[in-house]
């Protein structure tokens, strides 16, 4: 299945250069005259073998059909990650190598889609959007409306996202996944 290079998102599993690679990270680039790029970040599951690569924003992208089983994230002991079958209550384990900048994003009762090829588990397919509480940034400014003036904010997963001024320390905000942006408050 051929997706555009746009809708490439962390943990997803796709064929390149007749291999499967896992995305570990997507940055939309688009740099002052030139064309707009995707830079991904890629770990072919195969070799482990991890690399950085520029597609264009129309290129396909082969994405690998592999089982998706839904489960919900428990927790991490280190750099183990675990997941529960929702239907069966069987658990998998993750590494942190595997995931990526996914970890990122999970919290505990978070229900996502773990990527299983040949009875492996080779990855996990965010949602969209997360919600999560920021635990510490700079104090709000009362009269601040929303601008092009941002300031950081830590969330409770230890990501550091761009947010605007009138967002205060015990918040929750929502959170685009493939940028890694602030959305909107939650």
């Amino acid at each position: 299945m051929s997706i555009p290079a746009t809708q490439m998102r962390p943990g997803m599993v796709i064929k390149f250069k007749d291999d499967l690679h896992l995305v570990f990270s997507v940055e939309h680039r688009t740099p002052g005259n030139l064309r707009a790029f995707i830079q991904a970040k890629l770990r072919n599951i195969r070799t482990g073998a991890m690399f950085v690569e520029r597609f264009r924003s129309p290129d396909p992208i082969d994405r690998v059909v592999v089982d998706e089983v839904k489960m919900e994230f428990l927790y991490n002991d280190g750099d183990d990650y675990y997941f529960m079958d929702m239907e069966t209550f069987e658990q998998t384990h993750l590494k942190r190598e595997t995931l990526g900048d996914a970890v990122d994003y999970l919290l505990p009762n978070l229900t996502i889609a773990v990527s299983f090829h040949d009875g492996k588990a080779v990855g996990i397919e965010l949602p969209g959007v997360v919600e999560m509480t920021v635990v510490e940034t700079e104090p709000g400014i009362k009269s601040a409306t929303a601008s092009s003036v941002t300031k950081p904010a830590k969330l409770e997963t230890g990501l550091v996202v761009q947010v605007p001024p009138f967002i205060n320390e015990g918040e929750k905000i929502r959170v685009d996944t493939a940028e890694g942006a602030y959305m909107s408050r939650a």
